[in-house]
């Protein structure tokens, strides 16, 4: 056999002896079951497994969207939860410090354009503050001086005439028509004295506690003025220093709501000044002119009450109908409350819509829950701070959830304003 004829055998072997490999392990992958495959084509690359965004993993992907979202709703809202608590608990520890502040606050709220009316006519900031918080000190206590005095000296006048008009109100149960006996009208009076007693309790707890001894009375006042007194002179200062302990990126959507929401506490709380004040007016000008007694009073009384939205206005005007159904029958009685429902009705759809603006305007519904909720928490002083919170709170979040404005390229944050 000549040398070419070995070499080709050689190159012949070799050829078939790959084939049989290839053979072999092409019958392998049939017994495995994977695809059988040429060598000369390469297989496709393996899909990765859809994995959704918001998970972290396969596992997260078989639990459901909705169950997701719900898991995460839900502790969120526990974590929101708890600190919400923990906050109310600190508040509810400190309130002898927390409920001086928020009066010291309102009251910052309404004298503020009196300070600012002041620094234009170039009056130093501390004696312009010194002489607006003099001068509403002075309005407050001759008012109340006032009312106090004229409620004392009427004090046993109007106890007879409520006394008599409570019998008045038995007698025309018993012979009206609804014919009731007298065990029901006792029964229906103890009813009564007993839910006043325990809303009563739950409404002054609070204050009582607050104000347990002449210390803490006299110790509370002080703190209100003297806060009063360094808000209206340093509140931009304090404020700025409160926006320089957050974040950069977040010192100007913060300082915009924060003004934003002074605005608006300041609005809410001399628009309701206003607005009781005219209460107080159309009021007490019917008690005048239908002759009814201690119409100055009850007009303070008024006043007062408009404070506490919806509840505080109603409860006072109900105490002028009774004391006239006392002093001069039903048909004067009837007379005082179409007044007082005119008043009201004033109040709600002219008045505060036209005085308060958008910026103020909260549900009535979100009102009666908020005061609910501040006098089952703070009483009578949770009562009052109720509403103006929410309302700053419904402007403040407002303003940080939305877009975020442009700011010049060349605006500086400097203490949590843009210059």
């Amino acid at each position: 056999m000549s040398r070419f004829q070995r070499v080709r055998d050689k190159l012949r072997g070799a050829y078939d002896s790959g084939r049989q490999s290839v053979r072999e392990a092409r019958a392998d992958e049939v017994v495995t079951g994977e695809p059988p495959r040429d060598d000369d084509v390469e297989p496709p690359p393996r899909e990765p497994e859809v994995v959704h965004d918001s998970t972290n993993s396969r596992d997260d992907a078989e639990v459901p969207h909705s169950l997701r979202i719900a898991a995460a709703w839900s502790w969120r809202l526990i974590v929101v939860g708890l600190v919400g608590w923990a906050l109310l608990h600190f508040i509810g520890i400190v309130s002898f410090v927390v409920i001086p502040l928020a009066i010291a606050m309102l009251l910052s709220a309404l004298l503020a354009p009196a300070v600012g009316w002041l620094l234009r006519l170039r009056l130093n900031r501390s004696l312009a503050t010194f002489l607006v918080l003099i001068c509403g000190l002075a309005v407050i206590v001759g008012t109340l001086t006032l009312v106090i005095s004229q409620f004392v000296d009427g004090a046993s006048e109007l106890t007879q005439k409520a006394s008599d008009g409570v019998r008045q109100i038995q007698d025309w149960l018993k012979t009206g028509p609804l014919h009731l006996s007298d065990a029901q009208v006792n029964q229906a009076i103890n009813n009564a004295q007993d839910w006043v007693n325990a809303h009563t309790s739950q409404l002054t707890s609070t204050g009582i506690a607050t104000a347990a001894t002449l210390f803490e009375v006299v110790t509370g006042m002080l703190l209100v003025l003297f806060s009063t007194f360094f808000f209206l002179r340093d509140g931009r200062k304090i404020w700025r220093f409160i926006v320089r302990l957050f974040p950069v990126n977040a010192r100007w959507s913060l300082a915009d709501a924060g003004d934003a929401s002074w605005v608006t506490l300041g609005a809410y709380v001399r628009a309701t000044v206003l607005v009781a004040f005219i209460d107080a007016v159309g009021i007490g000008t019917a008690l005048v002119i239908l002759n009814i007694p201690f119409p100055f009073p009850l007009a303070a009384l008024v006043f007062l009450g408009a404070f506490i939205p919806i509840v505080g206005a109603s409860v006072s005007g109900a105490v002028a109908v009774l004391v006239a159904l006392v002093d001069q029958g039903w048909v004067i009685a009837l007379i005082v409350l179409g007044a007082v429902i005119l008043v009201q009705q004033v109040e709600g759809h002219v008045l505060q819509p036209l005085i308060m603006g958008r910026a103020v305007a909260i549900h009535p519904l979100v009102v009666i829950i908020g005061i609910a909720c501040g006098a089952t928490l703070a009483g009578i002083i949770g009562a009052l701070v109720a509403v103006p919170l929410i309302a700053v709170l419904n402007t403040g979040i407002r303003r940080l959830s939305r877009r975020r404005p442009e700011v010049p390229p060349d605006a500086v944050v400097v203490g949590g304003t843009i210059s």
